[in-house]
Formats: C-alpha cells, structure tokens, sequence
C-alpha cells in the first residue's frame, strides 16, 4: 500500500529542496526541504517500464527538522540530516519501512547568543581513515567533528572568518575541505586541528575573481584521484591542482553564473547554480552540454553511484521538481515532492 499525502499547491510553490542523498543499497532517494520534511522516493519504481506520476511522488514524507533541511548524508547505515537545529541520524531501515524516529542527535556548541548555528554542510569519513566521523560545516564559522560510534565531539577546525558553507573530504588521506563566507578554501588534517595545513584564496587571482558577485566560495569538491580540486561561489568555478594551489589551473566560463553545486563523474564536471541549467565540463575548461532543468536555482546534484541498475542523476533545488536523468544530457522525468 502506498503512503497517500495531500499535496498543497500553495506550498509546493514556495518549495525549496536544499539536500538530496541516496540510500546505500541504492534504491531510495531522501530529500529535505526549505519546510523541515524528508521525502523518499523508490527509484527502482520511478524508473520501472509502467511507471506514472504516482510512482514519481514520495512514498514517506516526515517532519525530521523545525526550521529547513540544508545538508543530507548517508553512512551505510543512517541518514544524517541537518539545518538550523542539531545534527540528527535515522536509520534507514526505519525510514524505507516508514517508521523514522531519530536515532541519535549531536549538539552543535551554543554561542553567546544561546542559539544553535545552522549547519550548512555536511561530510562523513569513508575512507579507511579517520572512519566514522562527521563533520559539520556552522553558521559560527566553526567545523566540527564526531565520532559517530560513541558521539563524542573530537575535532573542532577554527579558522575561518565567516560561516562555513560547503565541506569535501578526500578519497586517500581524510583531509578535510571547506569553503566559507570568508573567500577562503581551507584544507585540514584531523591530526593537526588547531590551523589548516593549506589555504588559497581564489577571488585574489585575477581569472576567476567577480567583484560583484563577491569572494564567498559556495561549493568546493576533489576528484577521485585528490589530484584535482575544484571551487566556486563569488569567484568563476575554477580547477586547482593540490600540489600547487599557487594560481588556478583551469577557469570555467560562466560569467552570468554563481555555482552552488559541483559534482566530478567519471572525466566530466557537472555544476549547477544560479540558472536554471546543469552545466557539463570537460577539465580543460570546455563547456560539453547545457541541460534545462526544473529548479530555477541548483542547490544540490548528486549520482546514484550504489546500484548499477539504478544509476541516475538528480537535481534539486527552487522547485518542488527533482530532475532524474537516466542519460546525464536530458532530463528523463522529475520527482515531485
């Protein structure tokens, strides 16, 4: 039987969905909203030969936060969601059984003003170092760290001077990458907490820098070999190699564009941001393919790299459509949520 919800035309207008994640047998796809709510969506069904619109709709929709959702993650057990409120863990089992209840909550440090800064990122450790932390990326330009085996608090990262707004870990080393308000991007090393081991600053180089659009970075994301990273935000998205974060390697041509979203897949790079396309790159600065989506600002992109069968592309962002692509050069049909 499937979950039946009233769909409020009013609300799906002033929808925003910040945050997408993939469930780890790759079957299902959470999204969090600008209202709080978790949607999830059987994309095995979504994708299947006699699929209608019905099959596009959530089947699960809950309340999991009391202000909006902006980052979503998964471990290979819980999805983790966070937003203006503590980070909160469910365990996927019991939310693809529709009975999501939080498994576990990490506190976010109170400031002076006793309120709890809002987490715009997150990432959590998968490779076979420093397994089983995640990192908060807050409004009080802090990053912190837990072990999600006993929840302790074990890093905090302080450095930058202006909130955190996108982290990305890398593949080998577990390094830490994190983009902030300040201009900054910052590379960190768990062992050594106190002060980053790298930082550059790319509105300072003339290629990439837009005055009038700022030096804020708004995403930042490595290759699969952390030969590469790539940023953007104020500053034109551009490609540093991590050896040498002297000068930019390559600038992506997007003078009418602020990315918020960036994602490597196999030998392209996809981004999204402030136009309502998804943009393909070659690494050698060449825009491949434009393609036309729903949400008329890109939030968040993200590849269904957990099931083979159900390898597809998602969109989300000013919409309360999230675009599947089953060929990353069109659009195949969108979620609604």
């Amino acid at each position: 039987m499937r979950f039946k919800q009233d769909f409020d035309p009013r609300s799906q207008l002033h929808t925003t969905v910040y945050a997408v994640s993939f469930s780890p047998c790759g079957q299902y796809l959470a999204a969090g909203n600008n209202f709080g709510k978790i949607a999830l969506y059987s994309i095995s069904s979504a994708l299947s030969d006699d699929a209608t619109s019905e099959n596009w709709r959530p089947f699960y929709v809950f309340k999991a936060h009391d202000g909006p959702i902006y980052s979503l993650e998964s471990t290979d057990i819980f999805l983790v969601t966070a937003g203006t409120s503590d980070v909160l863990g469910w365990r996927w089992k019991e939310v693809i059984d529709k009975a999501a209840k939080v498994a576990w909550s990490l506190s976010i440090p109170r400031g002076d003003s006793f309120e709890c800064p809002e987490t715009n990122a997150l990432a959590v450790t998968k490779s076979t170092v420093n397994q089983g932390v995640i990192y908060a990326g807050c409004g009080d330009n802090t990053i912190y760290g837990w072990e999600l085996e006993t929840g302790n608090c074990v890093t905090v990262f302080k450095g930058h001077k202006d909130y955190i707004h996108c982290l990305s870990l890398k593949h080998s080393s577990g390094e830490l990458i994190s983009g902030s308000e300040d201009g900054t991007v910052r590379i960190w090393d768990q062992r050594t907490p106190e002060e980053h081991v790298q930082m550059f600053e790319p509105h300072k180089h003339e290629s990439v820098s837009r005055p009038k659009y700022g030096s804020w970075i708004s995403c930042v994301t490595t290759d699969p070999g952390d030969d590469w990273i790539t940023c953007g935000g104020g500053p034109s998205l551009s490609l540093w190699h991590t050896r040498s974060l002297t000068a930019p390697a390559t600038t992506f041509a997007t003078p009418d564009v602020c990315p918020f979203s960036i994602l490597f897949h196999e030998d392209i790079l996809l981004s999204g941001g402030s136009k309502p396309r998804l943009l393909h790159w070659d690494l050698n600065g060449t825009l491949a393919a434009q393609v036309p989506v729903s949400p008329t600002c890109i939030y968040d992109i993200k590849v269904n790299s957990a099931s083979d069968q159900n390898q597809v592309l998602v969109i989300a962002g000013s919409s309360h459509k999230i675009d599947v692509c089953t060929n990353f050069r069109y659009k195949a049909f969108s979620l609604t949520f």
